[in-house]
């Protein structure tokens, strides 16, 4: 087990029905009964209601709704991916704080978490909305060996990751809009954004992070048409942690099937099956000229396969080109 020791504890107290002595804490984690009862209280003030029972031992009665490292590193199952997690109150964008952090030696498989983020980045430089308590802002840091030609996939790849993480926690028909973003109901409720650090042959880092709009009731007037969140969409509100656990555990999966050959033969289907307006009428806004075609899913590179007159197939690289449904957003 890694992380913290708070993050360590509050995981066997999760694991555990009941009452879990300290001494059982002590020998479990090879930690000190100074150390468990420090780690206690400092989960007791962060939100976390914690039974003490004389000669019984300590019970976990209720969690807070908190995306903090703790809290996620406690919840995942995964085997490398968030065994490092790095939380924040405030920052200018998880991806800039991760790309920091990658540069200063940061683990293979560390994530970046904030509350707020004042200058969150969306695709081609655009901004994102990104309000307090109410979404995931997380970035995750990758150093991978392939080359960097194989990066700009794990757009893809995280995109199908949400998509799934998505529906198992909420239960909403997610589905992902090519080539970074995911939506329900048409409507966008997270964007993904790829950056990488290299050399023509080698990679430094590849930071890939997603917003997910999780409990936010109301969105700014240029954006209302277009955006929606999970609260919305259901009509409750869900922890931002449990989707953020899935999302990850899906990613590590999703991750190891794409490393096998290095392209999405392993994912393609399950993309395909996840991807809005497959099958559909789709506008091509590329800069050398528009054109409308009928999409029909990605090859094994991401590349979306668009069908026109005389059946021809263009392939449509992500890069400066945007796909849109002829009948709305998705």
């Amino acid at each position: 087990m890694s992380g913290t020791t708070r993050s360590r504890v509050l995981a066997a107290l999760r694991e555990t029905e009941g009452y879990l002595s300290g001494q059982e804490l002590c020998e479990r984690l090879q930690i000190s009964r100074t150390a468990v009862w420090k780690a206690v209280q400092k989960l007791t003030e962060d939100g976390y209601r914690i039974e003490a029972v004389q000669n019984k031992g300590y019970r976990l009665l209720s969690l807070p709704e908190t995306l903090s490292a703790e809290e996620l590193e406690s919840r995942l199952k995964t085997r490398w991916l968030g065994k490092k997690v790095y939380a924040y109150e405030t920052v200018d964008s998880t991806n800039n704080r991760a790309k920091q952090l990658a540069m200063d030696g940061a683990l293979n498989g560390s994530v970046v978490l904030a509350e707020i983020q004042t200058a969150g980045k969306g695709r081609r430089g655009r901004s994102w909305c990104s309000p307090p308590g109410s979404g995931i802002w997380m970035s995750l840091i990758l150093k991978p060996e392939f080359m960097p030609e194989c990066a700009p996939m794990l757009t893809l790849v995280m995109a199908h990751s949400v998509a799934m993480g998505i529906r198992e926690t909420t239960g909403l028909e997610a589905f992902i809009k090519w080539p970074n973003d995911v939506v329900v109901n048409r409507k966008k409720v997270c964007g993904i954004l790829t950056e990488m650090s290299a050399e023509v042959d080698y990679i430094h880092h590849i930071v890939i992070g997603c917003g997910i709009n999780v409990n936010i009731a109301g969105f700014p007037d240029e954006i209302a048409q277009t955006a929606t969140s999970l609260l919305n969409e259901a009509g409750r509100t869900f922890s931002r942690a449990a989707v953020a656990e899935r999302v990850l555990e899906w990613f590590e999966k999703d991750y190891e099937i794409f490393i096998k050959d290095l392209d999405l033969t392993g994912l393609r289907d399950t993309y395909n099956d996840l991807l809005a307006g497959r099958d559909g009428m789709v506008r091509v806004l590329d800069p050398k000229g528009e054109y409308n075609g009928i999409s029909r899913g990605i090859d094994a590179r991401g590349e979306l396969l668009v069908e026109q007159e005389g059946k021809t197939l263009r392939k449509v690289y992500a890069g400066e080109v945007s796909v849109r449904g002829i009948y709305g957003y998705s």
